[in-house]
């Protein structure tokens, strides 16, 4: 009985680590995306501008403290509705060096046009 115990035991160690290495665990993927909060509210992003480094992936958590706005970063073609108390995640791979700018698409009032930010690529 004892043996049977640990050859099962020995068994989901490995298959335990070949999903784990399958699902990319601890390479450098998806899974060690660098996670930024972003809060839209009238008429402003916190923060506008967001340092991050070429090839990383970056999950944006934003939210509004206020109405509803919009979350848009065309260069890399995302785009988001952001709904007040509501978190909404979206994930980028920035794989090219630059400035790029994002900015609210979603009508929240006067002073829409002036919400934006930029997230610089190093």
């Amino acid at each position: 009985m004892v043996k049977v115990d640990l050859a099962s035991g020995a068994l989901l160690r490995a298959a335990w680590l070949v999903a784990f290495a399958a699902c990319g665990g601890g390479d450098g993927g998806p899974d060690d995306a660098q996670v930024i909060k972003v809060v839209a509210q009238q008429w402003s992003f916190s923060p506008n501008t967001i340092t991050v480094l070429r090839g990383q992936t970056v999950d944006f958590e934003v939210t509004s403290s206020d109405v509803h706005h919009g979350f848009n970063l065309p260069d890399f073609g995302m785009r988001a509705d952001v709904v007040p108390d509501q978190t909404t995640k979206v994930r980028v791979t920035f794989d090219k060096p630059g400035t790029y700018n994002f900015h609210c698409d979603y009508y929240c009032g006067s002073g829409h046009e002036g919400m934006s930010g930029q997230v610089v690529v190093q």
